[in-house]
């Protein structure tokens, strides 16, 4: 069962938790105040959802809270806002993580444990419904912002990208329409890949996810590569401990972060694949 999280003070987090709440049902008497942090907490069959009072970028202390812990959820569902400086409207899916300085949440070089599958199964019924988003890229992000300490699986679900989307409630709906039907209905296994390269919306990666065979992983960006060293590289590997495979997108990596890229998988069991 997951937990979906949204933050109080988010418009777009705040209107898709308010449609599945119709469904669901409020427990009141698992309200927390740990840490200072008041908790509203709604159940259903399928997932149950809590909504914070602080963002959703700051929220590493989520599965330390002793409500949380005793469910013992197989991941974090983060619904969200996305924001681009672009204007372009998005509606985005991704894993959290820090490749340097934790600038947004999360702690410094970490990233969390994605979510591969999940992501997958949502972003393949999201494509499906194209249609009734119209005007709307659908597209993964390379890994950034925190929570990045929790435990266990962690994803973010976003509806960008202005104040007037976030407001939307009827699109917000939509999205949050989307996440029910993806957690009642079957996850498909697929073989998850580490993903190198790209910029922070890879076209590349985000087409393999919704039409190839592979489910994604951590995304590195180029920008990011330069970051990687023995240690950050052997974190990556470790919070991904279901990737068979490193998927480059190699026309994506500058020449000198080739060869560091190259360098460093040589030490891992990954199987390496270009795209």
């Amino acid at each position: 069962m997951e937990l979906l999280v949204s933050y109080r003070d988010d418009p777009a987090g705040a209107n898709m938790a308010e449609h599945l709440s119709k469904n669901m049902e409020r427990d009141v008497a698992a309200v927390s105040k740990d840490k200072n942090e008041q908790i509203e907490f709604w159940r259903s069959k399928e997932y149950d959802m809590a909504v914070i009072q602080t963002p959703a970028i700051s929220a590493d202390w989520l599965d330390g809270n002793e409500y949380i812990s005793t469910r013992n959820y197989d991941g974090f569902v983060f619904l969200s806002r996305h924001s681009a400086e672009s204007g372009v409207l998005a509606l985005t899916c991704h894993s959290t993580g820090n490749f340097t300085k934790a600038a947004f949440g999360g702690r410094d070089r970490e990233v969390a444990i994605p979510h591969p599958c999940l992501q997958r199964a949502y972003m393949r019924r999201l494509h499906a419904s194209r249609s009734s988003f119209v005007g709307f890229e659908i597209t993964l992000e390379a890994t950034h912002h925190g929570p990045t300490a929790l435990g266990k699986p962690t994803l973010f679900i976003e509806v960008g990208t202005t104040l007037r989307q976030w407001e939307d409630k009827e699109l917000c709906s939509n999205v949050a329409a989307l996440v029910h039907d993806t957690l009642v209905g079957s996850i498909p296994r697929a073989p998850t890949a580490i993903c190198f390269g790209g910029t922070h919306y890879p076209s590349k990666f985000t087409n393999e996810l919704l039409l190839g065979t592979r489910a994604v992983g951590t995304i590195v960006p180029k920008r990011s590569i330069t970051a990687l060293d023995e240690n950050l590289f052997a974190h990556i590997l470790e919070r991904n401990d279901m990737a068979e495979e490193a998927l480059l997108d190699w026309h994506g990596i500058s020449g000198p972060d080739k060869r560091r890229l190259e360098d460093l998988l040589s030490t891992s069991d990954l199987r390496v694949s270009h795209i």
